[in-house]
């Protein structure tokens, strides 16, 4: 039983002081390793849509030579009602409704911005965390600008993406609005301060499915629909039996298009195929639009296991992986593409593709440094390995005629890290794993950053080559991390940190890395909870509008 049955418990978040139990910590990496996940004490029918818990960990040892990890549950709006009422929040399948609304999970992925630093998910607002304690700070913007989806009393549900860019030179946030019930999609400015964002309704074109990436050149936005069905008889407690869209279309925006005096902007479409899910663009388009895509034919997110499922061999799944989401059924497949939108001609530039490659879903790691984006030289991949219990007969079903179970390895497969050349995409180095470990989302830390002449985020020699790989690994022995150098990861780890043998943490999902921690910058203009209710609270009932305003007054109240 190679993946971790440890991953998805129930245990409380805790600290903990990892050490060096091999090799050498280098002296020339620092900053922090943070991470988001999902508390699966809420008991979430999928084990995405927990409450977002944030853990960071300090790459450079204390005193004592420990490295300290602190994980918190971020107690956002959503979460402190919870607490007060948890008899009033349901778990469905595609999140958690209660009375006042929809929970903004906000569990996927961390966000660093300068020294700020928020945590996101796909179907609720950005939420700024502090780097330090981990609170809830804020959500982005009023609810209002982002036009939700469904627009409840007290928690609206606000289809965006987990996956916003911050962009370098403008100095601002880009992230998307989507409308669950027709496809249609708006781009979101965030300026860092102030209480609102604007939004632009993008003319004539839909995302069908979601929106999970976005990402950016200098002078483009590149949205694509990503591979996230939701299946609304399942929402409604029938079987899902829905398939991911096998294509789907890619809206480029040209930024200087979006005029604050109007609320909507045009766009290059194209489509491309086979469906897709993380993408990445060179910020440096003057040579043309390249985007890294990471197809995922044979991954259905939405597709979780439950007690009752048979594996991928016909044997009955592990209940200590209900809740898992269905792992890849396809091998791999990475491209980069190049958009042309005076042509709308898509060219392939570079295909990585190796049957002996599995992933559930993609675990990259790039050099985020304006300089590193700016002219990339290599692609991380953590390949997660076939894993036959983690695929429910329910998803083959689905899938028959899209999958080919004759591909399917006669035993598991483990992980594999892989460094690709970022141009051509040509495997340069390699990692192979236990079969009993289960590595997390890598993060590129870069070596030696900050320099002189460099972006904070930026190492001696940007691009992804030169620094270190953090890599959190499961396993039911003990939790660790392991470091590699970047240039070689062949090589094997470098050091490894882990806590007390026996040690376990529950499922981590996206990763990134800051070059500092310190506390959120006090005196911001920032949305408040009791600014997002306006005169809303009438729509319910005293007691639940009472409790709303009992968490609005805990938010604004200074501790």
């Amino acid at each position: 039983m190679p993946v971790p049955r440890s991953i998805l418990t129930k245990a409380d978040v805790t600290d903990h002081d990892f050490e060096l139990v091999a090799g050498t910590w280098p002296a020339d990496i620092a900053g922090h390793f943070v991470v988001s996940t999902s508390d699966q004490r809420t008991h979430p029918l999928h084990a995405f849509f927990g409450d977002g818990i944030m853990a960071r960990l300090e790459l450079r040892p204390d005193a004592a030579g420990r490295f300290p990890w602190r994980a918190r549950v971020i107690d956002t709006p959503s979460v402190r009602l919870r607490r007060k009422r948890p008899d009033l929040f349901t778990a469905g399948p595609v999140g958690t409704g209660s009375p006042w609304g929809f929970v903004n999970c906000a569990n996927t992925a961390p966000l660093p911005w300068g020294d700020r630093l928020f945590a996101t998910w796909d179907a609720g607002r950005p939420v700024e965390v502090d780097p330090v304690t981990l609170a809830f700070v804020a959500e982005v913007g009023h609810r209002d600008d982002w036009k939700p989806s469904i627009d409840q009393a007290v928690l609206p549900l606000i289809s965006s993406s987990a996956h916003p860019v911050i962009d370098p030179e403008r100095g601002c946030l880009w992230t998307v609005s989507r409308d669950v019930m027709t496809g249609a999609v708006s781009v979101i400015r965030h300026d860092g301060t102030g209480r609102r964002v604007r939004r632009w309704l993008v003319e004539g074109a839909t995302l069908p499915q979601a929106t999970h990436t976005i990402t950016q050149t200098r002078d483009w936005l590149v949205l694509a629909d990503t591979a996230y069905k939701i299946d609304p008889a399942e929402v409604l407690g029938a079987e899902r039996t829905v398939a991911n869209n096998p294509d789907g279309p890619v809206l480029l925006v040209r930024k200087d298009d979006l005029d604050p005096a109007r609320d909507t902007v045009g766009c290059a479409e194209f489509r491309i195929a086979p469906e897709v899910n993380h993408f990445y663009a060179r910020y440096d388009d003057s040579a043309g639009i390249d985007v890294v895509m990471e197809h995922t034919p044979g991954v259905d997110i939405g597709m979780y296991l439950r007690e009752d499922d048979t594996d991928a061999y016909g044997r009955p799944v592990d209940p200590a992986l209900r809740g898992m989401y269905c792992h890849g059924m396809s091998p791999a497949l990475t491209t980069l593409l190049r958009f042309d939108p005076a042509t709308g001609r898509v060219t392939e530039r570079a295909r990585a593709y190796d049957p002996e490659r599995w992933w559930q879903a993609e675990l990259s790691a790039i050099d985020w440094s304006l300089e590193g984006q700016t002219a990339p030289t290599r692609h991380h991949l953590v390949y997660i390995g076939f894993h036959p219990e983690a695929v429910n007969r329910r998803a083959l079903v689905n899938y028959a005629g899209r999958v080919d179970p004759a591909l399917f390895p006669r035993e598991e497969t483990p992980a594999v890290l892989v460094t690709h050349d970022r141009d051509d995409l040509k495997p340069l180095a390699e990692w192979t794993f236990a079969l009993d470990d289960y590595p997390t989302s890598p993060s590129f830390a870069p070596r030696s950053p900050g320099g002189a002449g460099r972006t904070r985020y930026a190492g001696t020699d940007p691009g992804g080559h030169d620094g270190y790989l953090v890599v959190a690994v499961h396993n039911d022995d003990r939790f660790r991390v392991e470091l590699f150098d970047a240039a070689d990861v062949s090589r094997g780890p470098v050091a490894v940190l882990a806590p007390p043998r026996g040690t376990t943490l529950p499922f981590l999902i996206h990763s990134a890395w800051m070059p500092a921690a310190v506390p959120a910058p006090p005196g911001l203009d920032r949305l408040s909870f009791a600014d997002d209710l306006d005169d809303r609270l009438d729509q319910l009932p005293p007691d639940l509008a009472a409790t709303a305003r009992e968490v609005a007054a805990d938010l604004t109240t200074p501790t």
